[in-house]
């Protein structure tokens, strides 16, 4: 608990006031990959894989845009450093850890920035989520790194907080937007995400399955994988929870 606290207050004077809100959660899964390092080792190193798949026969690599950067643990973010002029990673919050990281490479820009264009759509425009990437210029790769579920769970909880006069079917209008957005690019993208999830117990029977992604097509996938979230004795004894992931690019 106390690391937690020193690296909330070390994030929250680096923060915007607008997305300071959303730092607990940021902190909260810090906390959880710690504790969880070995069993999202296979996780983090398939989503890194998928990433090097998709930049590895790229002609130009001049800039790089990371959607929900995150953590940077799915992210092979020396690679990325080494191969492009300018890295920039876009997410709500940037951990001060993750701040720190950075520091050594010149190239990398932080962004903070809410990717899910509620604040549109509540205004009554067309949600267009990655339209500011057109004004990236050099633009020549695209990931959304295990970004498009949080999403979906993020407007949702919003949702359900009370925001009055919201499209019924805001969540999966917002999901099916990030979607287009990157099949619209004109540059090579990548989106890894999980796209399910299952409730297991000890005897291996399913107690409970959801659609993370509310009924939104994902495109074709090249790989899969299963994500244990919760393994056993994270959340409860008598459960774990997993998830289930694909990339595509």
């Amino acid at each position: 608990m106390i690391a937690e606290a020193l690296l909330y207050a070390a994030t929250w004077p680096l923060t915007g006031k607008t997305h300071r809100k959303f730092i607990r959660y940021s902190v909260n899964l810090w906390s959880r990959a710690g504790r969880c390092a070995a069993e999202w080792a296979d996780h983090e190193e398939k989503s890194r894989n998928a990433i090097r798949a998709a930049t590895a026969d790229l002609r130009r690599k001049r800039t790089a845009v990371v959607l929900g950067s995150g953590l940077l643990r799915d992210v092979p973010i020396e690679e990325l450093a080494r191969a492009f002029d300018t890295v920039v990673l876009v997410d709500l919050v940037h951990l001060a850890s993750v701040r720190l990281s950075t520091k050594t490479h010149r190239n990398i820009r932080l962004i903070e920035r809410d990717l899910s264009d509620y604040d549109e759509l509540a205004a009554g425009r067309e949600p267009e989520p990655l339209g500011f990437l057109r004004t990236v210029p050099y633009l020549d790769f695209v990931v959304s790194a295990n970004l498009l579920s949080q999403i979906g769970r993020g407007v949702k909880r919003r949702c359900e907080a009370g925001d009055a006069g919201m499209p019924d079917d805001t969540v999966e209008r917002l999901i099916a937007a990030h979607i287009a957005g990157l099949s619209g690019l004109a540059c090579r993208h990548c989106l890894v995400t999980d796209i399910a999830y299952a409730v297991i117990d000890r005897n291996g029977r399913t107690h409970e399955e959801a659609d993370l992604l509310f009924g939104v097509s994902p495109p074709p996938s090249k790989t899969t994988w299963k994500w244990p979230v919760a393994p056993l004795g994270e959340e409860s004894q008598d459960y774990r929870i997993e998830h289930k992931v694909i990339a595509t690019w």
